[in-house]
């Protein structure tokens, strides 16, 4: 039963060309071309991946190279040894040290609080 929990994979030697759609958690260590969408799990590119990929998912860690964009409704991550080309959509984003981004971020929630931050100062204003 423990092997259900296991995420898939595609293997190192595996070449896809399309897309790539699930429901469950995915480990990338190969190449991909096209687009990824797994709308309530989590996708990890591992750090021997070639994704040239606009990539959906809860979740995303980035340990590989990763040339799309990438939309996430929780937590995008970028580690040490990564390089990304692209956008970033997300509720949060961690990015380590040494990890190479080149593209423009998004942090959705950061959109949600600015209207409460606009009201504060209109409240001040009258008092």
């Amino acid at each position: 039963m423990p092997v259900e929990n296991a995420p898939a994979r595609i293997g190192k030697s595996v070449v896809i060309c399309g897309e790539v759609k699930g429901s469950e958690d995915l480990i990338v260590d190969g190449r991909v071309e096209g687009t990824v969408t797994l709308s309530e799990s989590r996708l990890t590119i591992g750090p021997s991946a070639q994704v040239a990929a606009d990539l959906s998912a809860k979740d995303v860690l980035i340990l590989g190279h990763v040339q799309g964009n990438v939309v996430a409704s929780g937590r995008v991550e970028l580690r040490a040894g990564c390089a990304v080309e692209g956008d970033i959509r997300a509720l949060r984003l961690s990015v380590e040290d040494n990890a190479v981004f080149r593209g423009k971020v998004d942090l959705t929630q950061g959109a949600t609080r600015a209207p409460e931050g606009a009201a504060a100062p209109a409240a001040g204003g009258m008092a």
